[in-house]
């Protein structure tokens, strides 16, 4: 049993920043499954749940980032699942953690704010009855809408036929949009909500401004609190101009084929990811997408 254990807790280690979001995912939905039994009711991960009432989200202001990682459907748990692992895969191996979670987290907020928005603003004949707000939907729609937009021509296997990551996009926003008209109206509109998310912050990130900073900042320094301060002395670092660019000297880079440069580019964020660029590199990368 005590290796057992030891060999779950190295894998859970060794999983990457979604993975662990994925298995949060996996064990609330065991919590309420196991729960559902007790109460024997509907809910039973109430206090999780957005509610589309500005009143009664008042008292659940947490539920703005909780009703994502809360799932009754098991269909519905292991399609956002599976989704977000392949999202995770691409988006880990060119941007760092900490961008991939600003996004996540950010999708599920924007989306959440959409939903409480059109059931308190817009007219009420306009919309269909809905309850609570669940399901990580809206931060995956964000993920997957941010790939699309970043680098839209970029191939993916789909089933048996490679797709371009826009013509994606395009069908995901259809479905969405479609899906207003459906019973699950409610749901469609957090997804909008994602969606813009993702691609706003896509083309903010073509344009070297990275929108989540100052989200990341906040949820470091709310990580930071828990954390045992550790003092150590000063020391002042002085950040000296690289003259090398993706690992080869200026020279060497320019008499390289342009498809060349964004293969050495693309490969140095594949190793270190995209903060370890510098600001030639980056404006190279930009100007290479146009």
């Amino acid at each position: 049993m005590t290796s057992l254990n030891q060999d779950l807790q190295e894998k859970l280690r060794n999983l990457n920043v979604l993975e662990k979001i994925i298995a949060v995912n996996v064990v609330i939905f065991l919590i309420g499954l196991l729960l559902s039994l007790v109460v024997k009711s509907g809910g039973s991960l109430y206090w999780l749940e957005l509610p589309k009432d500005l009143g009664e989200f008042i008292f659940k202001p947490w539920s703005i980032i909780t009703y994502g990682f809360t799932h009754y459907g098991l269909f519905h748990l292991l399609f956002n699942m599976m989704v977000l692992y392949f999202a995770a895969q691409m988006m880990l191996n060119l941007f760092s953690p900490k961008l991939a979670l600003n996004i996540y987290f950010l999708g599920i907020i924007v989306g959440g704010l959409f939903y409480i928005s059109a059931y308190n603003v817009l007219p009420q004949n306009f919309l269909k009855p809905a309850g609570a707000l669940v399901g990580a939907s809206a931060g995956v729609r964000a993920l997957l809408i941010f790939l699309c937009a970043y680098m839209p021509n970029t191939q993916v296997k789909v089933i048996v036929f490679n797709v371009k990551l826009w013509h994606l996009g395009v069908a995901l926003v259809a479905f969405d949009a479609i899906g207003l008209f459906g019973s699950n109206q409610g749901g469609h509109i957090a997804h909008l909500g994602g969606v813009a998310l993702g691609y706003y912050y896509a083309k903010q990130l073509v344009k070297g401004k990275d929108i989540g900073k100052g989200f990341e900042k906040f949820m470091d320094s709310i990580s930071n609190y828990f954390k045992p301060s550790k003092k150590s002395p000063l020391k002042t670092v002085h950040k000296r101009k690289s003259n090398s660019v993706a690992g080869h000297t200026k020279t060497e880079f320019k008499e390289f084929s342009k498809q060349k440069q964004i293969d050495l580019i693309l490969d140095k964020i594949s190793k270190s990811g995209y903060e370890s660029l510098t600001e030639e590199e980056k404006a190279f990368l930009f100007k290479a997408k146009d």
